[in-house]
């Protein structure tokens, strides 16, 4: 992809780079069924066409970068399901799917908590979160992500162990928080403490994703404020919540790119959408990137 710039200098230059929407959110809303411990990891196994459909949509409307379904393709997930086996067959397939599908564009690796996003309290030990986030990184690195995202992490603990993991394997990496409204991780750690303990280890980025618009305003300063390049990625309501195809109606695709708008006003340089946004939404956002 020769006319690609990097990824560190298109941080840099020019509008907010343009992510994605929800994976998971849309995947529901397409009829494939996600529930746990697989969620998103369903589609590789009985839906890759829907899955490469999803990512065909996000890149039409705009987006630069798309996250591989790798949500949930770490082994501890797999395990549960009798595949731990395919970790690595299932991390490259998403990457794999991602990029065949969105053309010139960036294709991020997704490394998420290794155990419920939610859940603060079921983060594992020191060691295991090393041993098990470098073996998704290494998965990823070997797949061909431009990136990884360590994403709707609840810890500085567990995001640390993200973070280093990637570096480890060469390979840049964007880190994202979910906060409440008080720009408190769910673990309730400040913000500003979780960005103090993962900016030495320098990520390309760092940002919030997987909370309400109404949320993000209190997160944006202190993001701001670490001097590294800061995103957002909001959502439109919980993963899982029925009925699925209303979720997006609460804030319309035009208001989630004024929304957005805001974002990059205040600095942002990257912003995507979070469960409960689609292809409309991203195309709003690239709409008024363009306006």
């Amino acid at each position: 992809m020769p006319n690609r710039p990097n990824l560190p200098a298109r941080l840099r230059r020019g509008p907010p780079l343009l992510l994605d929407g929800a994976t998971g959110t849309e995947l529901e809303a397409r009829g494939v069924r996600s529930e746990l411990p697989l969620w998103s990891s369903h589609a590789l196994l009985e839906a890759p066409d829907v899955l490469a459909a999803i990512h065909r949509d996000y890149a039409r409307a705009g987006a630069e970068a798309l996250t591989a379904a790798s949500f949930r393709t770490q082994r501890r997930t797999l395990e549960r399901a009798g595949l731990a086996s395919r970790a690595a067959e299932l991390s490259a397939q998403a990457v794999t799917l991602a990029r065949r599908a969105g053309g010139d564009v960036y294709v991020l690796g997704s490394a998420p908590p290794l155990e419920d996003c939610y859940r603060p309290d079921l983060v594992p030990d020191d060691e295991s979160l090393r041993r098990e986030h470098a073996e998704h990184a290494g998965n990823l690195a070997a797949a061909g992500a431009d990136a990884i995202l360590a994403e709707t992490h609840n810890t500085a603990r567990e995001a640390r162990a993200a973070v280093a993991a990637a570096a480890a394997v060469g390979l840049p990496v964007i880190v994202s928080f979910v906060c409440g409204a008080d720009a408190r991780l769910l673990s309730g750690e400040p913000l500003a403490e979780a960005l103090d303990a993962v900016v030495p280890l320098a990520p390309l980025a760092v940002g919030v994703n997987c909370l309400p618009p109404s949320a993000v305003g209190a997160c944006l300063e202190i993001l701001a404020a670490t001097g590294v390049p800061f995103g957002v990625y909001a959502n439109l309501g919980a993963p899982g919540a029925e009925p699925a195809a209303p979720r997006s109606a609460a804030c319309s695709p035009h208001d989630y790119a004024a929304h957005a708008q805001a974002w990059a006003r205040a600095g942002a340089r990257f912003v995507g959408g979070c469960c409960g946004t689609t292809p409309a939404h991203i195309s709003a956002v690239a709409a008024q990137r363009s306006a």
